[in-house]
């Protein structure tokens, strides 16, 4: 079986998920390509101007179109949804979408069988309420963690408005609230792991484990775990550290350039934290 994994853009801060997500795919028998950036973007950066947002959507679907692989798998729920509502109904498209979860919930017969290092965790999945709907992406990745030895997926009913937390950066103070209530469910149902779901979500909640006894982890992350690989979080060491400039280094500062990284990279790095 071959598969297009699209990443979407901004899964680039998170390289490590990208190459396990692949790993796990080629792990259950997925031949896949991964795409995405800037060239392969759903529109939604540009969803102001109808025109610019068409285009891009456009070049990506007669992208995926020309791989010939009749499954595109998403990471994003925003690329998914945009391909669901926009993209695919106004264009020919030869190939079906699947969210990354559904493709390896469906395979998780044979993931079982790697997953050999137990995980020592009590775990709170951070659940959204707004993607549900269209992928059970909440279900399915509590089904996969059910595979990971020594890892306890523990109740508890919080679930937060929007499909991820990007979402709710346009209301003031909504992520700061929703981190709060996050750490009275980790703290109610003792908890010692947050397993985000989605890279925004993970961008953001990192910052938690600042001065706190808790971890901070991906379900792929998990996952790669159990199946005794490395997985480092570069992001999330970077975004904790007292000066990330250092903990970036020289031969990173090098390959992303001084002018992007003084632009692009420090100032996400060194916002404050939501919580």
């Amino acid at each position: 079986m071959a598969l297009t994994f699209w990443y979407g853009c901004n899964m680039t801060r998170h390289g490590e998920v990208i190459r396990l997500a692949m790993r796990l795919l080629d792990a259950v028998g997925i031949e896949a390509e991964a795409t995405g950036g800037p060239a392969s973007c759903c529109g939604s950066p540009k969803e102001a101007d109808a025109r610019i947002s068409g285009g891009m959507a456009e070049r990506t679907v007669a992208k995926f179109n020309a791989s010939g692989t009749p499954q595109v798998a998403t990471w994003c729920p925003s690329c998914h949804m945009n391909m669901q509502d926009w993209m695919a109904p106004g264009m020919p498209r030869n190939f079906e979408t699947l969210h990354l979860t559904e493709v390896l919930h469906a395979r998780r017969a044979a993931l079982r069988p790697l997953l050999v290092h137990p995980v020592p965790a009590r775990v709170l999945l951070h659940r959204h309420l707004g993607f549900g709907g269209r992928v059970p992406v909440n279900r399915m990745v509590a089904g996969l963690l059910a595979l990971v030895p020594g890892l306890t997926l523990v109740e508890h009913p919080l679930a937060v408005p929007g499909h991820m937390c990007s979402s709710l950066a346009t209301v003031p103070g909504a992520l700061a609230r929703a981190q709060r209530a996050t750490l009275e469910a980790m703290a109610a149902s003792g908890a010692d792991t947050l397993c985000t779901i989605f890279h925004s979500c993970h961008r953001d909640a990192v910052t938690l484990e600042r001065g706190r006894p808790i971890r901070v982890l991906n379900w792929v992350h998990l996952l790669a775990m159990a199946a005794g690989w490395p997985a480092e979080d570069g992001y999330k060491a970077w975004r904790n550290a007292a000066d990330p400039r250092a903990a970036v280094g020289e031969a990173g500062l090098a390959a992303a350039g001084e002018a992007g990284f003084e632009r692009l990279v420090e100032p996400e790095l060194r916002r404050p934290p939501p919580a």
